[in-house]
């Protein structure tokens, strides 16, 4: 989650977000999940808006989200309910899966990475690089759960691991069409994600910049 520091006092946290960004979908969760009003402030990566200079004030990297607010990181300043348990074995599980959508899912198939295969091999094979991007990390995160999760991801409290899966999830369904039979705990899970408040607010069609036809 990226995060960066204002001169003002913000009122309310301010988040630059794309309503089809799965980083920015994260993000929201953890937002809904701690009952935190927030400004949505859009950044469209289709029109370029990232590199607008304000944008990269926020963030040199031109990466949304971003995160605005007067001090400290979302989970310290915010700490109820805790995203991450005080057990250190479920607490470990829940950095490795969050770091195996952050590192080895989502940055390999995003807009960059799609744009640099369009470019140099052909649209043809944009399809099959996510796919198999996908399917390696869920079957990892797949053999780390199937005898172990609860409710959620690692118990029965949403943690870290469900605000990374969950977007990753979402993606996979609406957008590469992963046949999700192939890792039970993950589909099983994603049906908690769908019926609870927190995560069908941050659902990418209910930003308010996705298009009518989202």
């Amino acid at each position: 989650m990226a995060e960066a520091e204002t001169t003002a006092t913000a009122a309310r946290p301010r988040l630059y977000s794309y309503w089809r960004s799965s980083c920015s979908h994260r993000v929201r969760i953890a937002l809904n999940l701690k009952g935190l009003d927030y400004e949505y402030k859009a950044v469209n990566l289709l029109k370029g808006e990232q590199s607008d200079p304000e944008f990269v004030k926020v963030n040199p990297m031109k990466f949304v989200p971003a995160l605005l607010d007067s001090d400290g990181y979302l989970e310290d300043k915010y700490p109820d309910p805790p995203l991450l348990p005080r057990d250190l074995k479920r607490k470990a599980l829940n950095h490795q899966i969050a770091n195996i959508v952050a590192s080895g899912i989502q940055p390999l198939q995003n807009l960059t990475v799609v744009r640099f295969i369009e470019q140099k091999v052909g649209a043809g094979e944009v399809l099959p690089w996510t796919q198999q991007q996908i399917e390696r990390g869920f079957t990892a995160i797949e053999s780390l759960i199937k005898d172990s999760a609860g409710k959620y991801a690692t118990g029965d409290e949403v943690g870290l691991a469900d605000i990374f899966l969950a977007p990753q999830i979402y993606a996979a369904l609406t957008r590469t069409k992963i046949d999700m039979s192939n890792y039970p705990t993950l589909a099983r899970l994603n049906a908690e994600y769908e019926a609870h408040p927190a995560f069908q607010a941050a659902l990418p069609e209910r930003q308010p910049d996705a298009p009518s036809s989202a």
